[in-house]
């Protein structure tokens, strides 16, 4: 029996899955680089989405977006959630803004272009939020067509930007509905744990909802493993098991655990500036890459 440092004890004699094959057990792609864009736009919409909370949602938005952008595409980040992580950890201080998406959804005057941020990173730009926010769930409760607010607000900037991609809060609210009803795809990050491969049947549910009431040219794009820790043995079979469930709906790029993420989160910058060679920013740009050749990105 060898014992790993963390995680669960692996016995050699028993381990009966194949990673040599690469962390979900399956050969690898390669994954060229795209051809550069001549034009901009429409944007493909993405919802980053899961109910349970600390999955690296955000830090996958932001890291996904900067890849994205170092490949010459044009993204915008959509903060929907009144935490306000995203808008943090791109270096924006919302709660110094007197608009942010929250007065963009309640009042119609308001023209989204002048309430979008500028980063650091090129071609990478923000819509913020902050707690204000929290408000809207209740509010929108009495608006006419309520689940088309936020695709209301995206419209008049769908043809400046190549992909837009919603970081939502860590529930199945209106909020969430309408990042999904304003969506062509929708990005499901997962820890390697059980009680969160439990949770993405009712997101699925959720999702399939929306298609047959709201939304019907929405899909699932894939499955991202995040936080992976290929020593677990725990964390390796749930990884075989969420394969086996959805088979090539989850990505081939998985996400390792680093201590560089919580570093660049708050450094405010997405991990391939703010560690550029690490393996964590390497990943993302691997996501970039297999998104765009699955069609699901620019």
């Amino acid at each position: 029996m060898t014992t790993q440092t963390t995680g669960t004890p692996v016995s050699d004699a028993n381990q009966t899955l194949d990673f040599d094959l690469g962390p979900t057990g399956r050969q690898l792609p390669e994954f060229p680089e795209p051809a550069a864009l001549t034009s901009h736009g429409p944007a493909r919409v993405i919802s980053m989405v899961n109910q349970k909370g600390g999955v690296g949602k955000t830090t996958s938005v932001i890291s996904l977006g900067a890849a994205l952008a170092e490949l010459g595409r044009k993204v915008l980040l959509v903060d929907l959630d009144p935490q306000g992580a995203l808008s943090a950890g791109t270096g924006i201080n919302s709660y110094d803004l007197d608009i942010t998406v929250y007065n963009l959804l309640m009042d119609r005057s308001h023209d989204v272009r002048e309430v979008i941020c500028e980063t650091e990173t090129e071609n990478l730009d923000v819509l913020p939020a902050n707690i204000d926010l929290s408000a809207a769930e209740v509010q929108l409760v009495n608006e006419v067509a309520r689940e088309m607010a936020l695709a209301r607000v995206l419209r008049p900037v769908m043809d400046d930007y190549d992909v837009i991609i919603i970081d939502c809060q860590p529930s199945l609210g209106l909020l969430t509905v309408n990042a999904l009803a304003a969506s062509h795809g929708v990005v499901i990050p997962l820890g390697p744990e059980y009680f969160a491969l439990r949770g993405v049947a009712l997101l699925v549910e959720t999702i399939e909802k929306v298609q047959d009431r709201i939304n019907p040219r929405l899909e699932i794009d894939g499955i991202l493993i995040t936080m992976f820790d290929s020593r677990t043995l725990h964390a390796r079979e749930v990884v075989a098991r969420v394969v086996e469930a959805f088979g090539d709906q989850v990505f081939h790029t998985t996400i390792n655990r680093t201590v560089k993420f919580p570093d660049a989160s708050v450094a405010a910058e997405p991990i391939t500036s703010f560690a550029p060679g690490t393996k964590g920013a390497d990943a993302y740009r691997q996501l970039a890459r297999e998104l765009i050749a699955r069609g699901a990105a620019a």
